[in-house]
């Protein structure tokens, strides 16, 4: 384990709950998460599960905490397949009881919204809405800007408390990962904000290049301004998504 990295530790989960129909929460917690540091959320964690067929070492996945109580996390998972099959997280979800156990790293940092911005622009799919939903809650009152929400099923948008100057504009999409540019025309669509805009983005790698490169290219946002991330991408596994969103940035690191 990397040194100042605190061990993984064992939760319990303690309830499951469907919000939408195409996402599951998990709350996890219990005697274990105590010295676990306060305001966590949008914050990750690490889930540690079986070891894949022929390996020691346990299968790791990345997701965020939507919500922190004192003896609990929420974590949200998206009930879409990737590749054809559910991921293993998923799987873990779908297949998880009250009362049983998972190990558990982290927290790592969050990815917040910036003050002193006169319009905030916020891109993402579902694997993103734990982040965004977290973002959009801790805006000011007089915060101003939109967000482009990509979901599965008109169903599966969810009441998030925002202020009232930010528009939520809902996208459905019944096959996460294809129309990669689903996220970027309909942000076109919008119109620009005038003054200084702060841009957020987090979807499936191949929607995030294509806003990215949208927002550095045409909108000339300077690096300051803009946070951006794959969560996944379609047709990888996290192992190899990893290796890509490496190289990836190691393209654009001139930018």
């Amino acid at each position: 384990m990397p040194q100042g990295r605190p061990a993984p530790r064992q939760l319990e989960v303690l309830s499951k709950t469907k919000i939408t129909p195409n996402m599951l929460r998990v709350t996890i917690g219990g005697e274990g998460l105590e010295g676990f540091p306060d305001g966590q959320e949008g914050g990750y964690v690490k889930l540690r599960l079986t070891p894949a067929p022929g390996s020691e070492k346990p299968v790791v996945r990345t997701y965020t905490i939507r919500a922190q109580r004192a003896d609990a996390l929420d974590i949200d998972f998206v009930m879409h397949d990737v590749a054809g099959h559910a991921g293993p997280a998923t799987e873990w979800a779908l297949s998880a009881s009250v009362g049983d156990t998972i190990m558990v790293g982290g927290p790592g940092p969050a990815k917040p919204l910036p003050p002193g911005y006169d319009h905030y622009v916020i891109t993402g799919d579902m694997s993103a809405l734990p982040a965004i939903s977290v973002n959009l809650e801790r805006l000011p009152d007089d915060a101003k800007g939109m967000a482009i929400l990509e979901i599965q099923h008109e169903d599966d948008k969810q009441d998030i408390a925002h202020p009232e100057g930010v528009t939520l504009h809902w996208v459905v999409n019944p096959a996460p990962g294809e129309h990669p540019d689903l996220l970027l025309n309909t942000l076109q669509q919008q119109g620009w904000p005038e003054g200084s805009v702060y841009a957020w983005t987090a979807s499936e790698f191949t929607s995030m290049r294509e806003l990215r490169s949208y927002f550095v290219a045409e909108k000339q946002l300077p690096r300051e301004a803009l946070y951006f991330s794959s969560y996944w991408k379609k047709g990888a596994n996290e192992d190899s998504h990893k290796g890509i969103k490496r190289e990836y940035m190691q393209s654009i690191s001139d930018d």
